[in-house]
């Protein structure tokens, strides 16, 4: 998991790759740390793009969140197999949005799920075929605010 340092130009400080072996190995509802909001941090972004498709599963669902119990607060019950290729999905998480719409960022403000302790981020899949799956990749791009990082 790579962390990227400002120079490299992305909005994100960590990219996840996910290929079918990973995916296989999480499991059915398992769930894998790909990352930790540090103590007074926050999201500002999650994104997932579907690189490789999916082959051998006609109903994966993927989270992306903090609450072990269903991590959905940064990406919920996204369609993994469904995506298209190279076309990413963004701030679908139950903190980062307002109402109906992935349109509104929650409250209007940024960064989402606040937190006063590090707090680790988990992605979780879901598809009871799971262990079927032969070919696919997934990225997953986060955008964490950590401004404790400069004090000195």
């Amino acid at each position: 998991m790579a962390k990227l340092s400002n120079n490299e130009r992305s909005p994100y400080t960590d990219v996840i790759v996910l290929n079918a072996a990973d995916i296989v190995a999480i499991g059915n509802g398992g769930q894998k740390v790909i990352a930790s909001i540090p103590a007074g941090g926050g999201v500002e972004l999650c994104a997932v793009i579907n690189t490789i498709d999916i082959v051998g599963s006609s109903s994966l669902v993927m989270d992306v969140g903090t609450t072990l119990a269903d991590p959905d607060e940064f990406i919920d019950a996204l369609d993994v197999d469904g995506m298209t290729v190279g076309l990413a999905t963004f701030n679908t998480g139950d903190a980062m949005y307002q109402g109906a719409t992935t349109t509104t960022i929650l409250a209007g403000s940024r960064p989402a799920k606040l937190v006063s302790t590090k707090t680790d981020i988990v992605v979780e899949f879901n598809d009871a075929a799971i262990a079927d799956i032969t070919a696919g990749q997934v990225i997953i791009g986060l955008s964490i605010i950590d401004l404790n990082q400069y004090v000195s």
